[in-house]
């Protein structure tokens, strides 16, 4: 696939991280249009070696992608609903490069080898429906970073940053039970990680994405990003920016914080057209 110029702009990279170099691993990089890959791109844009990771090999494709806008990047696949596979994808990296500053844990929601996103209300949410749904979404959080933390700590700089959603995190959707607990338990994972991580200099933080026009946006998920304040969806370039911000030396004061990027949808009470 060709990468649009005026999408990405100049390939160069402009190195942001200060001295030296700065290792990122990013989850869920696997489509060309989604969050994960932007903010790969984001990431690598501002001098970071980036390890992208996805449950297919359609991650090579995102790895040249990335080479070709100047960004030293490798790729990983695997499950990382199995913690071993998650231990493996952090283990290969320091292998490559040494060492880990930054992890953005954005896998879940929906998964390449999984179509389905395991919505539902309760009653459609049985026991296994369930644990999947806390797997994917939760569970991948947990087993990436926990077994990134050591080299986060000795970075004395690490961060990490989750990505949640505004459903869950900070609002309700209808028939989405699994997905909104998982998600919201995000940010309670944060809160307690940057209690604990503070003293070592992690930052932990979330990123809630509202309506994003990802490849895998319904039309009806369209529809809704017009009723927001700002009358759109968001963009992934626009999420991966807010990530961006809190892997930055800039946001070393900032951790425990729930970032919303959607539109305004969360605050706009009136939702009735004007007459």
């Amino acid at each position: 696939m060709a990468l649009d110029s005026d999408r990405w702009g100049p390939t160069a990279v402009a190195p942001l991280f200060g001295q030296g170099y700065r290792v990122a691993v990013v989850t869920g990089a696997g489509s060309a249009t989604g969050i994960g890959f932007a903010a790969a791109v984001a990431l690598g844009r501002l001098g970071a070696r980036v390890v992208i990771a996805a449950t297919t090999a359609r991650i090579d494709e995102r790895v040249h992608e990335l080479r070709e806008l100047g960004v030293s990047a490798t790729g990983f696949v695997g499950d990382l609903t199995d913690p071993d596979v998650a231990a493996r994808l952090v283990d290969d990296c320091v292998r490559e490069h040494g060492r880990l500053d930054v992890v953005v844990n954005n896998a879940g929601m929906v998964s390449a080898t999984e179509p389905d996103t395991l919505g539902g209300g309760i009653d459609a949410t049985d026991p296994d429906r369930w644990r999947r749904s806390i797997s994917r979404n939760l569970d991948t959080a947990y087993f990436v970073t926990r077994a990134a933390m050591p080299h986060l700590r000795a970075s004395g700089s690490g961060r990490v940053v989750f990505v949640s959603s505004v459903t869950g995190a900070a609002m309700g959707m209808r028939q989405e039970v699994g997905y909104a607990a998982s998600k919201a338990a995000l940010v309670g994972l944060a809160r307690g990680l940057a209690v604990d991580e503070g003293p070592s200099g992690v930052t932990v933080n979330v990123v809630g994405p509202g309506w994003i026009a990802t490849g895998s946006q319904t039309d009806d998920e369209a529809r809704e990003g017009v009723t927001t304040p700002l009358g759109r969806s968001g963009t992934p370039e626009e999420v991966a920016a807010a990530i961006a911000f809190l892997a930055s030396p800039e946001a070393a004061y900032v951790t425990g914080q729930l970032i919303l990027v959607d539109g305004g949808n969360s605050v706009a009470e009136q939702r009735a057209l004007d007459t």
